[in-house]
């Protein structure tokens, strides 16, 4: 063995995962594409913060000088950002380069000063009253585009010290495929990927290292996930082995991960779509988060405003409803089920408690039904109109729900006796996203007890177009149809 693990560490392989800890929420990595977005907003509100500099200092003379430079600053702010995106000075890792940025900067902005110049120049009498005003601005926006790129290089340091560039990916396969990967990748110098652990399905015969990383079973992956030590993952294994390829899949199909497959001899010969390349190796897109960049920081923005203003002023109401159930029966107003959540990973969802507190079914081992005895006075009425589920939006607040989205199940529900994962195909593909208080299935009928698998499939079809086609004006479209139609359901007991 000793023999076989010098021979492995001397291809140049190192083992990285053992001292790979877990990821905290504020050692995400830095996602290169909002970094480019930030940048170019930045741009534009120092662009505007440079005129208004210079009109403060130099304000210019005459009727419509202050119009005329407003609509000047404005014009140079967007042609500026439209000239620096063909010049591909967004990407991120042009702009964290000195050498690379500074020449582009420079061809932009001076650029866009002839052409704001050509544009005002007809003006009769306008670079008259604009001459001082339009060279300090020149001068100053020259500057903080500069030091906003400046900036950038500083934390881009920091980021890359922190590891927090580079996106960790986990290995699967230790054969062939596997090996022509590594190496291509290792090879890559400049690449934000760094394969932080190998896995393999297979036995590997007494093999304990492969390629220099320890060799962990399959099962342990998704744990490695959830903890957020691997942000992507690629299956490299013989694409002749395809009962194998669709084992391994099958392992991340409730997962939120980046998983692609390693194309070996066919990968050239593919087009562009449904593929990603890395390190020159053309992997096929086998599934994606369907919230990421900027979709994500858009779904987290509007849960914790609006659960934050509900919140605020519903609180009057969620204290009565506190009130009213600890009169009408005793136990805690509050219940807590679990749930299955984000990643597939159990959660507690808090509801105002509807059953008296002895016969409560943490578990939902049998579904509510009409006139159910279980069921309080004030409980029946809560449940009707859907206002147990309010303190729901703190989940929302701890981050482990959201407003809209598939509704979380509790972990015994049944459908005709048969638990929801066994009937429903690619149930697993629900949990790709954080739950919600509301959502699409809910607002088109599909809520309340479920008898029939065809209930559940149809309620289970409704999430997966919600997942595949979300979109910010589709939340709006859900929460505006929850608040028309009310959240009250003849389904619901």
């Amino acid at each position: 063995m000793q023999t076989h693990l010098a021979s492995e560490y001397d291809n140049g392989y190192e083992p990285v995962f053992d001292r790979t800890p877990p990821r905290s929420h504020s050692q995400r990595p830095i996602s290169r594409p909002i970094v480019s977005g930030i940048l170019a907003a930045t741009d534009g509100v120092v662009l505007l913060a440079a005129g208004g500099a210079a009109y403060g200092f130099a304000p210019p003379q005459g009727q419509f000088a202050g119009i005329v430079a407003g609509l000047a600053t404005v014009l140079a702010a967007t042609l500026a950002i439209n000239l620096l995106h063909l010049q591909h000075a967004y990407r991120f890792e042009i702009a964290a380069c000195f050498r690379c940025s500074v020449g582009r900067v420079l061809l932009a902005w001076g650029a866009t000063v002839g052409v704001v110049a050509a544009f005002v120049l007809p003006v009769p009498g306008a670079m008259g009253v604009l001459d001082s005003w339009f060279d300090r601005w020149a001068a100053c926006g020259v500057i903080l585009l500069q030091l906003s790129r400046a900036v950038l290089r500083l934390l881009a340091r920091r980021w890359q010290a922190a590891g927090r560039l580079q996106r960790k990916w986990a290995l699967v396969g230790t054969g062939k495929v596997a090996h022509q990967f590594l190496k291509r990748l290792n090879g890559d110098a400049e690449s934000e990927f760094e394969i932080v652990a190998v896995f393999d399905d297979l036995e590997n015969h007494g093999r304990v290292w492969s390629m220099g990383y320890r060799i962990q079973p399959l099962t342990a992956l998704p744990d490695q996930i959830r903890q957020g030590r691997v942000d992507g993952v690629v299956v490299a294994v013989p694409l002749t082995e395809q009962w194998r390829i669709a084992e391994i899949v099958r392992h991340f199909r409730g997962l939120a991960i980046d998983l692609r497959l390693c194309l070996d001899e066919i990968g050239p010969g593919l087009g562009a779509g449904g593929v990603s390349e890395i390190a020159g190796t053309t992997l096929l897109n086998v599934s994606e988060p369907p919230l990421r960049d900027w979709r994500w920081i858009l779904k987290c923005t509007e849960d914790r405003v609006l659960a934050t203003l509900i919140l605020i002023l519903g609180s009057p109401v969620l204290l009565l409803i506190a009130l009213v159930i600890k009169l009408d029966s005793r136990g805690p107003a509050l219940f807590r089920q679990k749930r299955y959540g984000f990643n597939n990973e159990l959660i507690d969802v808090f509801k105002f408690r509807t059953m008296y507190h002895d016969v409560s079914d943490a578990d939902c081992e049998q579904q509510t039904q009409r006139d159910d005895p279980r069921v309080t006075r004030i409980g029946r009425f809560l449940r009707r109109t859907s206002l147990d589920e309010l303190p729901q939006f703190l989940n929302v607040l701890l981050g482990e729900m959201s407003l809209v989205g598939p509704r979380p199940h509790a972990i015994a529900t049944k459908a005709d006796g048969v638990y929801f994962e066994d009937a429903v195909r690619h149930y697993e593909k629900r949990h790709r996203m954080k739950p919600g208080i509301t959502g699409w299935a809910q607002v088109n009928g599909w809520r309340g007890e479920t008898h029939t698998l065809e209930q559940i499939r149809r309620r289970v079809e409704f999430d997966l177009y919600y997942i595949d086609n979300w979109s910010l004006r589709l939340d709006l479209v859900i929460l505006l149809r929850t608040l028309r139609c009310g959240f009250s359901s003849r389904q619901a007991y």
